[in-house]
């Protein structure tokens, strides 16, 4: 009877480490540059980077929604914020291993963008007003230029689901979320994933942005949100994977 009760202690065991071994962990890194230099919150209120229109740029806020991470089953969102240095990096655990594709959404999606439901987002004045159609910013990204008198201005590169406000009363919405897919990855019980994010980016491709004509009051600018949406398509990409 005592060989039955080990044996079967025994085999408890070995289940519970096979299980172990078949959970992975990923860490999402989100690192930020411009062009290449490295970008962190220390380098915050310094007029020292240069926009594809040639105008001098500052950050003094940084901070973007990403949601549905494919490799998490239920819904999912993130407030990323450069300002916080803990506010850009996010751990998933309970993972099958193996090699998955790694995607997510800029935004939130018309779906998963309800007004007022996300009480996080709420306090943090990450919402949108009704006039604009409710729901919640996908990115709030301030700080100054030079203008073309060579004086410091303000802008506000905020993105939203985009707005026509022809008629006030019947407001026209256009989803301009996006997903964004880096590719596969194999995941391990400790993996590390940086996503490089171009913030030069936001300004230059495809359109180049001339803040002296566009900075702010963006938020109702239906095609200006467009055109936002099309330069942010090419700010994420892969970093190092390591293990």
């Amino acid at each position: 009877m005592k060989k039955i009760i080990l044996f079967f202690l025994m085999t408890i065991a070995f289940s519970s480490c096979d299980n172990e071994e078949e959970n992975g962990m990923v860490t999402l890194k989100f690192t930020h540059n411009w062009n290449g230099t490295p970008v962190t919150n220390q380098d915050f209120n310094d007029l020292k980077f240069t926009n594809a229109n040639g105008e001098k740029v500052s950050i003094e806020r940084f901070r973007y929604l990403i949601s549905n991470i494919n490799i998490i089953d239920s819904k999912n969102y993130f407030l990323i914020n450069l300002k916080d240095t803990s506010g850009t990096e996010i751990t998933i655990t309970d993972l099958q291993r193996g090699t998955s594709d790694l995607k997510f959404t800029f935004g939130f999606n018309d779906t998963d963008n309800l007004d007022g439901i996300y009480q996080d987002l709420n306090s943090v004045s990450f919402n949108v007003p009704q006039m604009l159609g409710g729901g919640y910013h996908y990115m709030q990204f301030d700080g100054k230029y030079k203008d073309n008198n060579n004086q410091d201005a303000n802008f506000n590169y905020h993105v939203i689901r985009a707005v026509n406000r022809t008629n006030p009363d019947n407001l026209a919405l256009q989803d301009t979320s996006f997903e964004v897919d880096l590719g596969d990855i194999k995941i391990n019980n400790n993996t590390i994933v940086e996503i490089k994010v171009n913030i030069a980016e936001w300004f230059k491709n495809p359109n180049t942005w001339n803040l002296n004509e566009l900075n702010t009051v963006l938020m109702p600018n239906f095609e200006a949100q467009k055109m936002m949406s099309a330069n942010g398509k090419t700010v994420f990409s892969l970093g190092e994977v390591t293990q």
